[in-house]
Parts: structure tokens; C-alpha cells; sequence
């Protein structure tokens, strides 16, 4: 079932999906598998409410794409999704996707609901996600060299043609969310003021996991200098 046609909407108290490793971004598309009986319960509340629900990362190290158990410190800076689509399997699991909003900073944590846990998010330092960036990338050709090399070394598979032809902020949008970054950098890529900040850094951690395998191709300089 698609939703993304109905008006956004910002709660002002947010379930949240604590992920480790996993980000979202304004206007990217995460697609998730929800199968945890609290998770099934936030979903359902989200889907009689404002279909938003927050993806936050646990400020502790923990296994990539794994729920955070209870009380675990969270990174203050999330990002809301609205459920834009939704299929209810045969065993009772959720397939569905997310369509990143805004980010938030978590103002404060309110009582647990059905086991799962909720904020009240300060959307406020995030007015500007809620419009495309119309700025221009300088360092494209630099993030695309760097890309190139990335992708080889981590042996991904991508249809390069496509990925040149993509617009600058869905390409940062995208390769932020999708790249095998650490959760940490995962957190720095999510708290960039902009998407020109956004490019240096990924730029940066390309550069730097190619000098780290010892590709001759690689800067000397990291990119953020």
C-alpha cells in the first residue's frame, strides 16, 4: 500500500527505531523489515497517526542493522521518515519504506508505548530540510574519481552511467545512506550542516579508505583539509 501522496506531517512526540549503522536523510528512501512485536506495535501506531517514525542511531557500538535494546544511549540527532509504502507479510512481518522528512534533535525522551520508545523531537535547527538543496557541487568530479576507486576496493557493484547522471543532492543522499561507512561516520554524514559538507566529507572517507588500501591512486591530501 503506497501513502507518499498524503501531506507531511511533524509529531511533536516521535516513536523511534533505534538502528545501528543505518541513516536517513531528508527526501531519501530507506527500506525496512520490521518483525520485533514492539516495532510491529510502533508501526501500527504510526500508521493510525501521522505515519512518522524517527531512525536514530545508538550512541553505542552494536551489530549493523539491529534494534537497540532498551535504554541504550541514543546520538542526539535523528531523522523522521513518513511510511510511504507498506506490505504485511504472510508471517506477520512489516516490508515497508521510509521517505526521510527532516532531522530532529531529541529535546526529550517521553514514557515507553507498547514497548516501544518515544521523544519529543526540536525540529527547529532543520527548517531548511524540509525543501531541496538547490546548491551546485564543486567537488563532483572529485567525489566521482573518488567514488570510482571506492567502489572497486569494496568490490560494489553500481550502474555507473546512472550514477553519473544523477542529481547532486539525491547522488550525496544516496551515497551517504548506502555506502558501508562506520556508524560514527554514518553520524558525522547525518549532522553536515549542508550538502556541500556532505560531499567533503564522503570525499574524505573515500579518499582515506583507498590510502588505507594502499590504492597508488589515492590523494595524499585528505579532503577535508
Amino acid at each position: 500500500m503506497n501513502g507518499d501522496a498524503a501531506p507531511v506531517a511533524l509529531p511533536e512526540a516521535l516513536p523511534l527505531l533505534p538502528l545501528n549503522g543505518v541513516l536517513l536523510l531528508p527526501r531519501g528512501n530507506l527500506p525496512l523489515n520490521v518483525f520485533e512485536p514492539r516495532y510491529l506495535a510502533m508501526v501500527d501506531a504510526a500508521l493510525a497517526g501521522s505515519r512518522a517514525i524517527g531512525i536514530v542511531q545508538p550512541a553505542a557500538d552494536g551489530t549493523e542493522g539491529l534494534s537497540a535494546p532498551d535504554g541504550t544511549n541514543l546520538y542526539r540527532t535523528g531523522c523522521v521518515g513518513r511510511i510511504r509504502a507498506f506490505e504485511e507479510t504472510d508471517d506477520g512481518r512489516y516490508i515497508m519504506e521510509l521517505r526521510g522528512i527532516s532531522r530532529f534533535d531529541i529535546a526529550e525522551e517521553l514514557e515507553m508505548e507498547s514497548g516501544f520508545r518515544r521523544v519529543r523531537p526540536d525540529y527547529g535547527p532543520y527548517a531548511a530540510d524540509l525543501h531541496p538543496d538547490p546548491g551546485a557541487l564543486a567537488d563532483r568530479d572529485r567525489l566521482l574519481t573518488a567514488l570510482k576507486g571506492y567502489f572497486e576496493v569494496r568490490n560494489i557493484a553500481a550502474d555507473w552511467d546512472a550514477l553519473v547522471k544523477t542529481p547532486d543532492e539525491r547522488l550525496i543522499t544516496t551515497l551517504s545512506m548506502v555506502c558501508p561507512f562506520d556508524p560514527a561516520e554514518k553520524q558525522v554524514l547525518l549532522e553536515a550542516p549542508e550538502m556541500g559538507q556532505r560531499c567533503k566529507l564522503l570525499i574524505g572517507f573515500m579518499e582515506a579508505a583507498l590510502r588505507e588500501a594502499g590504492n597508488d591512486n589515492a590523494p595524499g591530501n585528505p579532503a577535508l583539509n
